[in-house]
């Protein structure tokens, strides 16, 4: 079996890998008869030379390669018809700008298996990036608030090396009493609190985060039972709460008086209340002043999330009276982060990360036995045909 590790073809190139040098080593280790061949790329975090430490060629093509592994989309015109591919396709949701994309699959043939799609039988997600989502977009909006305020400077993740040069970085961080929001509490609401438990930030409940004052930074972690109710007056049901998001109002509005940063990383259904309106944003009590949103969902949950933000031109300023975007760190204006690639901040960690998730819950069905089904679940499209999890894409894939 020969397993090709793509060179990103998307512009601008993405630095990440599916799988670090020494991890395509233990791949060849681990799994009898498993070569793999690295395409030549000069844009990824881990150079070609990394690669040919450990032993591996480096081709221009990877046309004799059975499966070909990459991160972000392959261009419709690099696709090799045939093959097994493995990446994040982004035509799920129907995206208009990948309808060449999926229509070049089915055309040529080609299986694939996208990371979005890898879940477990109860179609739990079981790999992705969302942790170092959580972990770059924290620190972007600790250094929103620093630059804000003018309390601090500090090197923004994309220069730092790696996580731990980022992690020395925070050393340098001095914050007020300031009182900071997480929501969500999956893989990305996960790395906000791993960031904000490194710096020692105490943690409250919600509470304590509404009714009391107090002399240190804290936060608290919401839940969508924190800041959702029935509009029939029912009691919580989150099952009821997924299946039926359009019946449910938001309560947020209690906590925007006492947030100074919010670090929004849940995930939003499009037919669930938005956190808070644009007339609850001209609210004189409304306290929110920088706001982290990591999910990025444009014209979202956050109203004031009009447009995503790029790695070097991270924040922008939302006027909350003009509804219009102005300067950042202007007094008269909530501060706003909001970069939709934030695991390329850290590329080489991200990727490691990645890597090894892929290949303790992935590889084993991919290359030994699919008992489970995890690569069957995964598959958009194959032989020329959408698999039948993925037959609502049919307008979409053949129109």
């Amino acid at each position: 079996m020969k397993i090709g590790i793509l060179k990103e073809g998307k512009v601008s190139a993405d630095k990440r890998v599916p799988f670090t040098p020494a991890q395509c080593k233990m791949i060849e280790e681990s799994f009898s008869g498993t070569k793999v061949f690295v395409q030549k790329s000069d844009t990824r975090s881990y150079s070609n030379e990394e690669y040919q430490k450990e032993g591996f060629v480096l081709v221009d093509n990877v046309d004799d390669c059975d499966i070909l592994f990459g991160v972000k989309e392959v261009p419709a015109e690099l696709l090799i018809a045939g093959k097994q591919y493995m990446f994040f396709s982004h035509t799920i949701k129907k995206q208009p700008h990948n309808k060449k994309l999926i229509q070049e699959i089915i055309k040529k043939k080609i299986q694939l298996i996208d990371y979005e799609c890898l879940v477990d039988a109860d179609y739990n997600r079981i790999i992705g990036f969302g942790h170092y989502a959580g972990i770059v977009g924290t620190y972007n909006g600790l250094m929103g608030y620093g630059l804000k305020y003018n309390l601090y400077d500090i090197k923004p993740a994309h220069l730092c090396r790696d996580k731990r040069e980022m992690m020395i970085e925070l050393q340098k961080i001095r914050l007020p009493n300031v009182k900071i929001i997480v929501t969500g509490n999956g893989r990305v609401a996960n790395g906000a609190v791993e960031l904000l438990g490194a710096m020692q930030i105490r943690r409250v409940t919600p509470f304590e985060f509404v009714k009391y004052s107090f002399r240190e930074p804290t936060y608290v972690q919401l839940h969508s039972n924190n800041y959702n109710e029935a509009m029939d007056g029912s009691g919580w049901n989150l099952q009821s709460f997924y299946k039926h998001p359009e019946k449910f109002r938001s309560t947020f509005s209690k906590f925007t008086k006492a947030c100074d940063l919010l670090l929004h990383c849940s995930y939003w259904n499009p037919a669930a209340p938005k956190l808070f309106s644009k007339e609850e944003m001209r609210a004189h009590d409304f306290h929110i002043s920088v706001i982290a949103d990591i999910t990025c969902d444009i014209d979202g949950s956050i109203p004031s999330t009009s447009k995503s933000t790029t790695i070097e031109n991270k924040f922008f300023g939302y006027n909350p009276m003009s509804e219009e975007i102005a300067e950042p760190f202007d007094n008269s204006t909530i501060t706003v982060m909001s970069v939709d690639n934030l695991p390329c901040e850290l590329p080489r960690d991200a990727s490691e990360d990645f890597g090894k998730e892929l290949i303790d819950k992935v590889l084993p069905a991919l290359l030994i036995n699919d008992n489970e089904g995890i690569i069957e679940r995964a598959t958009i499209a194959k032989d020329g045909a959408l698999s039948p999890r993925f037959q609502y894409l049919s307008d979409y894939a053949f129109q």
